[in-house]
């Protein structure tokens, strides 16, 4: 458990990111997409990079990420920079700007339990050659697996800021707070974030960035920078990529999550509150919040079952499922370049 000791000035300034980090999401998902259970929560995006592999480009670019990375856990921050947000390019420069003394220090704590390689070890040095290979190997990626999804992704990134901050406006910055992951809490004024590390940390003084993604994993991540704002990204419900029109539409009216759980209850039944938070992957207040939104609506209805919550959809939630065609539509799930590209891997 990371603590995150907030004073006055950070919380502040606490704000969303202007939009999603094209590099570091693309290596985020690379990552995320490797443990097939937390894949089948994104089914569009892991068959596109299963299918993306049969390309000569896409497969040296799985086989050098694959080998340079982690598996799991943290990874280095300088691969997921504070700049860069602009383009693939820019978040590629400002990799390749990362001091040698730093690209060192991080690699080799992410490697501590990795059996050392020849092109790992130049990797850690900071080998302009391979850093160069790196950036081949992440443009490639997110050509071949995310760009193809890119305007939907952040889309529903801006539908998820709009409605955190529609919950900071109304409730404050608690409220904010506790409705964000599971795994992040608010005690004032520690702010308690289940990542992949542990320790208990002093704000920077310079804010908080919040940044919803649904390809940050399993667990919330944060970024922590002397000088810099602390950027915390946290899980976030995987939009239905791909969707038909109906489903489109139904996600511009109601928003992605909520428009989310009331397939989720068309799919599976009346589940509990905790159980629909689970499956959506939401919080249990953000599940209770658009449980109610669905019932005020006439959407759904709710019955309590002694200590708890079912929620089951109405006629009028199942005919605005089906659209007016009468179909349901799509079924909700589960859960810079180098000069030679593709290379021959060392």
């Amino acid at each position: 458990m990371l603590r995150l000791q907030l004073g006055s000035a950070d919380l502040c300034r606490v704000r969303f990111a202007d939009r999603l980090h094209p590099v570091a999401n693309a290596l985020l998902a690379g990552q995320w997409l490797r443990d097939p259970t937390v894949a089948a929560l994104a089914p569009a995006l892991a068959e596109r990079a299963v299918a993306a592999e049969g390309t000569p480009a896409a497969q040296a670019a799985t086989a050098i990420l694959r080998h340079l990375l982690p598996g799991q856990g943290r990874l280095p921050d300088f691969v997921t920079p504070f700049a860069g947000l602009e383009s693939v390019e820019a978040g590629l420069e400002a990799i390749r700007a990362t001091p040698a003394r730093r690209v060192r220090a991080e690699v080799t704590m992410a490697y501590a339990d990795t059996p050392v390689s020849p092109l790992r070890r130049r990797f850690a040095a900071a080998d302009p050659e391979v850093l160069d290979l790196f950036g081949g190997a992440v443009r490639a990626w997110f050509d071949a697996v995310l760009e193809p999804h890119w305007a939907e992704l952040t889309s529903a990134y801006r539908q998820q800021v709009a409605a955190a901050s529609q919950r900071l406006a109304q409730h404050g910055l608690a409220r904010l707070f506790s409705g964000l992951h599971p795994g992040i809490r608010w005690r004032e004024p520690v702010l308690e974030v289940h990542t992949w590390w542990d320790g208990d940390l002093p704000g920077t003084g310079h804010g908080l960035i919040l940044l919803p993604s649904p390809l940050a994993g399993p667990r919330p991540r944060v970024l922590l920078q002397q000088g810099h704002p602390i950027l915390l990204v946290y899980p976030v419900v995987m939009p239905t990529l791909g969707a038909s029109a109906a489903a489109d539409s139904l996600g511009r009216l109601l928003g992605v999550t909520r428009a989310l759980v009331l397939r989720r209850l068309a799919a599976d039944g009346g589940l509990t509150t905790t159980v629909l938070s689970r499956s959506v992957g939401i919080s249990l207040s953000s599940a209770s919040e658009h449980a109610h939104a669905l019932r005020t609506a006439g959407l759904v209805a709710s019955v309590r079952e002694g200590g708890a919550v079912r929620h089951h959809l109405t006629s009028l939630g199942a005919s605005l499922l089906r659209g007016p065609s009468g179909d349901a539509g799509e079924s909700v799930p589960t859960a810079g370049q180098a000069a030679r590209w593709p290379p021959v891997l060392p």
